[in-house]
């Protein structure tokens, strides 16, 4: 090897790779790789490793500068310095460049780019030192602490999700006047109370009790809207990650977890059988390894139309789902699919397209034909059964001789197909076949598919050529409950559980997916979407994934705003931003464990709520002892006493299956992210590509002891683990017991909505389903499960979010009364103040602007459109008036007095006729809730009438109190004008019970004022008028 001096320009090295740099002495080093050409020139003598000092110079280093030659004595101590013999697996070679690259070594400032030179030449920038292993690994592969190089281009070390916060220039000009709002607020509020109205003091009191709410109830809604964020995930990285060949994993078998999807239904009647059907094969089409996917369906009723639809739709799937693709169909439900309007050969690429369009479209049609069939079927063919045994019964009791005038005690079954008794429920109930008690029951209708893919083939008795394309279907089951009289059941809570617990046995997805019947994957890689955030760095701190709610089947203007786009693009967009949106019932990706109600690997204790606004520090802490010891325990890191401990513990929390308690510790370590650099509590590559075991009779029978009525009894289930019992709103609540733990969910809005279902569009049932949202609102608020008594993990922005849930309801008193105030003060000539002076009317003036900027301000960050808003706002005056007080009234009932509180399902809609797909907004269903809001309106309109004909009657007519009264008159009439729309029905005709009820009302109660309370001196200023 030979080294020397001179300037770099002077000659060229001759190494075919070679990169170099000038030390503080000015002297050049070129550093090859050639290990061939280094072979040969150089004897095992000289061998030797190069160390460096620490800090490198950054000199410029300019192509056109001249390098000042060293003196030679220098460059020999230099030489001797920092060069020595070393290992000979570390070879490399020392001498002086006689030129350099300025492109390799410079940046765009023409300084040396020491990183970058590092980079190129494989070195590790270490204490003094630098190391250039060979091209097969850091020090020839032995354990020398260097590590492998490091691979910065390699997409697997991209994240799978980021988070973008709300720009500036709109989300500051929000909080500004958030704060702004909430100061005038304050200002005049006080000014209301230092300036009383001293002729109606009793007008004055009841406006400013409820100003003070309104006010109070505002803040804790905008508060928790001050973070929102907005999040995008990556799914190429996923791919690339989790499924891409690797060396761990070289044939590329997908090393994504498991996902079970729960799918509930309870009613046929209500709940269409072809509705739940689409809903299914949405899911079984969905992109996600085939292997790793279930699907369970609970059908709480036991009805054998439910389970012979889904037999129907395990058959159809053969078809549908090979056919989705085949040519990437989206969306993935039929119904919706054959519906859509427009070209449907737009982007498809395969000449065989439209005739496997064709066929499938008839395929579809005939199946449906068969759905709708099924009830007539099965009732023809239970009568035939019925009317067999009764022969043979008359045959049998002429046979024994006995009394042929005894009542033949024969019951009136329902037959399945294969001859047999129906063990759910029968279309005439009998004893253990009625609605509430029948067997639990588990089908399995499409078997779990090979670890490997099965093609299928252009075969003339397929429907649709399949070559090419994987022929599996994800495992299809159908399970109904054990129920019995005398047990508690827990509506849709307890059938929730079951799923859960029979799914750990037959297939123990780290990963829950849980849908209403009547919403589908409309976005086919949702739960790939999903999967970006629980599989990133962190994620194992997620509880779970949160969907928004989109709808199908609503009115153009949304009349009773029924998309809820504030709620869904607003609030919880806010939410993600604290500790994340609330769980809403439908469309969530739960994590298992947390619902198995484990702790977080790690959370964080916030100090109190001025800690938290001002960013305080925040003490992380670890997860409490007695969990460490569960969850070791549960991955077999355990003492004697934690044996005996934890037998005791299991039975109890768990229940007593010993293969539930075995998938625990399996379902946590498969849900956990890759190890990687910067992740904790991760799982080795490649762990989930072993095939699943298959199913078996003896797991099938575990499955079926877990969904017994009584296995829950002595248990936490319900109580901790799993589904929370005890409200109407089991959602809600379950959600807040794992942020209450410390886990924090994500709110993922998809370019393409991930999921679609339906709506009621219909008045009444609108506001009877905003009426069991309001009691399980209630319920909570006198319950455990208030924000008030959570713990110091849930942020405090998060927590009067969740106090606001149970709050909301009661603003329907004060906003009652505020809703009478302007009839009130129009029937009595009086105001809410004194006179309209220039501080009210100025105050009323900023409050009203800042509320309008705040809107459109929303309206700019969240997408959603100003008239979306404005419903929103007019539907929050309806179910106010309305809904939201009978739930006050039932919530305290069954609080104080213990009266239990019953819903009806809220109906789902089939598939509509064209030209009657929005028939059902004008139906008018009557409704002891319309009272109120009505009452309220006609009040208002003759409140008008009395007020402004008593002004034009008067010798000296108050203007401005009239003009006040009438404004919030028409305020109020403006929010019920949907409302007032809605009663007209189609034709613009109203039942006359409902004018005759309300009148009365009215009427009744302008008489009692206008002859009761006004006085002698009032009625002198009216100028004599009087009413009739």
């Amino acid at each position: 090897m030979k080294s020397g001096l001179g300037s770099p320009h002077q000659e060229k090295s001759n190494s075919p790779s070679s990169t170099g740099r000038r030390t503080s002495s000015g002297r050049y080093i070129s550093l090859s790789r050639d290990e061939s050409e280094m072979a040969g020139e150089v004897s095992s003598e000289f061998m030797y490793t190069v160390h460096i000092p620490a800090t490198p110079d950054h000199q410029q280093m300019s192509g056109t500068s001249m390098v000042r030659p060293m003196d030679p004595s220098i460059a020999g101590k230099a030489e001797q310095q920092f060069v020595s013999r070393g290992d000979p697996k570390m070879e490399r070679r020392l001498s002086l460049l006689k030129s350099n690259k300025p492109g390799l070594l410079m940046n765009h400032t023409s300084e040396f780019d020491h990183s970058r030179w590092l980079y190129e030449t494989k070195g590790t920038y270490g204490y003094g030192n630098a190391v250039w292993p060979k091209d097969d690994g850091y020090a020839g592969g032995k354990n020398t602490g260097l590590g492998a190089p490091p691979n910065f281009l390699d997409k697997a070390r991209r994240p799978l999700s980021r988070k973008s916060n709300i720009s500036a220039g709109i989300i500051s000009p929000y909080r500004l006047l958030v704060l702004i709002r909430m100061v005038v607020l304050g200002f005049f509020l006080a000014w209301r109370v230092r300036h009383p109205n001293l002729d109606a003091m009793w007008l004055w009191g009841m406006s400013v009790v409820c100003e003070l709410w309104f006010a109070f109830s505002w803040i804790l809604d905008q508060l928790p809207k001050l973070c929102p964020v907005n999040r995008m995930t990556d799914l190429q990285v996923l791919k690339d990650k989790f499924e891409a060949p690797s060396p761990l994993n070289p044939s590329g078998r997908s090393d994504l977890p498991g996902i079970d999807v729960f799918v509930s239904t309870a009613d046929p009647e209500k709940e269409p059988p072809l509705t739940t059907s689409n809903t299914i094969l949405s899911i079984l089409a969905a992109e996600y390894p085939l292997e790793k996917l279930s699907c369970y369906l609970s059908d709480d009723g036991g009805s054998l139309l439910t389970f012979e639809a889904l037999a129907e739709t395990a058959s159809f799937a053969r078809v549908w789902v090979p056919f989705c693709r085949k040519h990437k169909i989206e969306p993935r439900n039929p119904e919706t699919y054959f519906l859509l309007k427009g070209d449907p050969t737009k982007n498809k690429l395969l000449p065989d397209f439209v005739k496997d369009r064709r066929r499938v479209k008839r395929e579809y049609d005939e199946f449906k034909v068969r759905i709708n069939g099924l009830p007539d079927a099965i009732r023809r063919r239970s009568d035939a059964h019925n009317a067999h045994e009764e022969i043979r019964a008359k045959r049998r009791q002429i046979e024994t001789g006995a009394d042929q005038s005894e009542a033949l005690n024969v019951p009136k079954a329902t037959w399945m197909a294969d001859g047999t008794h129906w063990p759910g429920t029968w279309i005439n109930s009998g004893k253990e076949h009625g609605r509430g008690d029948h067997a639990g029951i588990i089908q399995v209708m499409l078997a779990p598919p090979t670890s490997e893919p099965l093609m299928g083939s252009a075969d003339d008795d397929n429907l649709i050529d399949t070559s090419d394309i994987d022929i599996r279907l994800p495992m299809l089951v159908y399970v109904s409950r054990e129920k019995r009289p005398g047990y508690d059941h827990n509506k849709k809570a307890g059938a929730m559980n079951a799923l859960v617990r029979t799914s750990a046995i037959m297939s123990n997805g780290p990963f829950i997916l849980n849908l209403d019947c009547d919403h589908y994957f409309f976005n086919s890689l949702a739960l790939r979407e999903a999967m970006c955030f629980f599989l990133d760095r962190g994620g194992d701190r997620i509880c779970y994934v949160q969907f928004p709610q989109r709808f199908e089947g609503v009115d153009p203007n949304d009349r009773y705003a029924n998309h809820n786009t504030v709620f869904f693009d607003v609030n919880m967009r806010a939410l993600d931003g604290l500790q994340g949106p609330m769980y809403v019932g439908t469309g969530c990706v739960f994590r298992r464990i947390a619902l198995y109600g484990f702790d977080p690997p790690r959370h964080t204790d916030h100090p109190g709520c001025w800690g938290t606004l001002c960013c305080g520090v925040k003490k992380k802490s670890k997860p409490p002892p007695k969990r460490e010891m569960e969850v070791e325990t549960l991955n077999g890191v355990t003492s004697d006493e934690d044996d005996d401990v934890e037998a005791v513990m299991l039975p109890k929390r768990y229940g007593d299956s010993m293969s539930f308690s075995a998938s625990i510790p399996v379902a946590q370590f498969q849900g956990r992210p890759l190890a990687d650099q910067g992740v904790q509590n991760g799982r080795p590559p490649g762990a989930l590509t072993v095939p699943r075991e298959p199913l078996d009779a003896s797991t099938v029978a575990e499955a079926i002891n877990v969904i017994s009525c009584f296995y829950e009894d002595k248990t936490e289930w319900g109580g901790r683990v799993g589904w929370i019992y005890g409200s109407v709103t089991e959602d809600v609540v379950t959600g807040f017991r794992m942020h209450n733990r410390g886990w924090r969910s994500i709110y993922c809005v998809t370019k393409r909505d991930a999921f679609r279902g339906t709506a009621p569009i219909n008045l009444t049932d609108r506001l009877h389903q905003v009426l069991r949202w309001a009691t399980g609102s209630v319920e909570i608020f006198f319950s455990r499960n208030n924000a008030l008594f959570a713990s110091s993990r849930m942020k405090f922005l998060q927590r009067i979010a969740y106090l606001n849930v149970g709050i909301y309801p009661f603003t329907s008193i004060f906003l009652i009364v505020y809703c009478f105030l302007p009839a009130l003060s129009l029937f009595t000539g009086q105001f809410i103040v004194q006179s309209l002076n220039i501080a009210f009317l100025v105050y009323l003036l900023i409050i009203t602007v800042t509320l309008c900027m705040l809107a459109l301000l929303e309206v700019k960050w969240s997408g959603i459109t100003l008239e979306e808003w404005w419903r929103n706002e007019q539907f929050w005056v309806i179910g106010g008036t309305s809904a939201h007080l009978a739930a006050v009234f039932q919530g305290l009932l069954k609080v104080m007095a213990g009266v239990d509180i019953s819903f009806t399902l809220t109906s789902k809609s089939g598939a509509e006729e064209e030209g009657a797909e929005f028939a059902d907004l004008y139906v008018v269903k009557w409704s002891a809730l319309m009272i109120p809001p009505i009452t309220i309106m006609l009040t208002n309109i003759i409140a008008i009438a009395v007020g402004t004909s008593r002004q034009i009657y008067s010798e000296i007519p108050q203007w401005s109190k009239l003009l006040g009264g009438v404004f919030f008159s028409f305020w109020v009439l403006a929010h019920l004008y949907p409302f007032a729309k809605g009663l007209m029905g189609k034709t613009g005709r109203t039942p006359t019970i409902i004018y005759v009820w309300s009148g009365l009302l009215a009427v009744i109660i302008s008489l009692l004022w206008v002859y009761i309370s006004p006085s002698s001196n009032n009625v002198a200023n009216a100028g004599g008028f009087q009413f009739p």
